[in-house]
């Protein structure tokens, strides 16, 4: 943030070099020491304000991205000179999606030394809140500024690049953050919250619930007046805010839990710049030789006649992962395909929140070149029931099933094969199956590099009176 002067004769709004400054929130010190001086210009300039202490940039600003609600919590810090007595601090919002309901000033040093008297919107200025603070010490003091705003978003991206044989992966992740919020904010430590913290998805329509432009004290907030409710339960939410970054930070490879709420905390390596408008892509990880199975699979009803392809592999410390949850976010996948590491491009899918040692299958589209052929060989409609009025009651139907299965590939794959069925079933085959459920069974075939098998089964299912009881 760029310090600045407000002149002490000119208009309001108006800067000492004719000229906004660069960045749109803005911060201006006021000193009880220029009290007279203010009392001699205002008999003359009616609406003149006195600002003349120029606010050193922020020392540090730290962004806590919420993505289950377009909400960002920022925490920016400053040293400050305070005079004993009172002193005045204002904060300006234009042009930016800061919450002014949500703004909050305390000091970081001096603490006990250093208090809010109170909190109001200057008469005839928009978009500009004043603190009055009473400080019984002289000199510096290290103050944080905190407050929500929109328009601030993330969102994950992850590359698998296979090796040839498509047995292991090297597996990275980047964050992208994009900055929308009118506001520049430089030097920044980004963090990143997967799930929801509970009052998260309040606090957009609390903010809306506050009055901006109408007096707002402390001692306004604590009396039980209605427009007092909104300031009320901000302060909630930003005690839920930190109960939540205080717990992730205490237990970074854990998913901590609370209530209904599922969250986990990233803090994103080093600081770096985000301008408004921009969109910014910074690396937050990278595994080498992760294992994984390439895995095929082949279900009529769920992908018709085509065979998928997955890569398959556990968020676990076992398998060089596993250190912390991968948050959604969307995968592209490729393979090197020559020994000078010549690249294909295999697939791309979008992944959902990954816990520590969940198993994850990254569906990457079809393979033509693992193929599937199903053949009825045989149908026959057998044991016919009647009753007494001639009418068919109960029957038996048996089918006759011939895969022919394909890897045109260079290298082995597995295939999954799964087949539905329905009412009372019995299956006959010489294939190794397992059954996934009572409807349905799998066939796992192991296939070599240009390999090409066949297998049969026999399915007879009982109708009407012909079910077993």
């Amino acid at each position: 943030m760029k310090s600045f002067l407000r002149t002490v004769s000119g208009k309001v709004g108006e800067w000492e070099s004719g000229e906004r400054p660069s960045l749109t929130h803005r911060l201006t010190h006021s000193l009880t020491y220029f009290a007279a001086l203010a009392t001699a210009l205002l008999a003359t300039t009616t609406h003149a304000r006195i600002n003349v202490v120029t606010l050193p940039d922020r020392d540090s600003v730290q962004l806590t991205i919420y993505n289950s609600a377009d909400l960002t919590l920022v925490k920016e810090t400053r040293h400050l000179t305070f005079r004993k007595g009172l002193n005045k601090l204002e904060f300006s919002w234009a042009n930016t999606l800061i919450d002014p309901t949500s703004v909050e000033f305390r000091a970081l040093s001096h603490a006990d030394e250093v208090e809010v008297a109170d909190v109001s919107f200057p008469p005839r200025v928009t978009n500009t809140l004043e603190w009055r603070i009473n400080s019984e010490f002289a000199g510096d003091v290290v103050v944080e500024i905190r407050y929500f705003t929109s328009g601030l978003s993330w969102s994950a991206d992850y590359v698998a690049e296979a090796s040839k044989d498509e047995k292991l992966i090297d597996f990275s992740g980047a964050v992208r953050v994009n900055n929308n919020s009118g506001e520049d904010y430089e030097n920044a430590q980004v963090r990143l919250v997967v799930g929801v913290i509970r009052l998260v998805e309040d606090i957009a329509n609390l903010a809306r619930a506050g009055k901006p432009g109408m007096p707002t004290t402390v001692a306004a907030m604590s009396a039980p007046a209605p427009a007092a409710a909104p300031a009320r339960r901000l302060n909630e939410a930003f005690f839920a805010m930190d109960s939540a970054e205080k717990s992730a930070s205490a237990k970074p490879r854990e998913i901590i839990r609370e209530g209904v709420s599922e969250y986990f905390m990233y803090t994103v390596e080093g600081r770096d710049t985000i301008p408004n408008g921009w969109s910014k892509r910074m690396p937050s990880f990278r595994a080498e030789k992760v294992p994984i199975t390439s895995y095929y699979k082949f279900e009529k009803e769920r992908f018709g006649d085509q065979v998928i392809r997955y890569y398959q592999f556990t968020n676990s410390v076992a398998n060089k992962l596993g250190n912390e949850p991968l948050p959604d976010g969307f995968v592209k996948a490729f393979r090197f395909v020559t020994d000078d590491l010549l690249y294909a491009f295999v697939g791309s899918t979008g992944v959902k929140y990954i816990p520590v040692n969940e198993f994850v299958e990254l569906e990457l589209g079809n393979d033509q070149e693992v193929s599937v052929k199903p053949t009825m060989m045989d149908w026959q409609k057998i044991d016919i029931s009647f009753n007494a009025l001639g009418d068919v009651i109960g029957w038996t139907e048996k089918q006759t099933w011939q895969f022919e299965v394909q890897n045109s590939k260079d290298i082995p794959v597995v295939l999954d094969i799964r087949r539905n069925f329905s009412g009372d079933w019995t299956l006959t085959t010489n294939a190794k199956y397992d059954k996934v459920d009572a409807n349905k069974v799998k066939f796992v075939v192991p296939l070599k590099p240009r390999e090409k098998q066949a297998f049969t089964y026999e399915v007879v299912t009982k109708h009407g009176t012909n079910k077993t009881r």
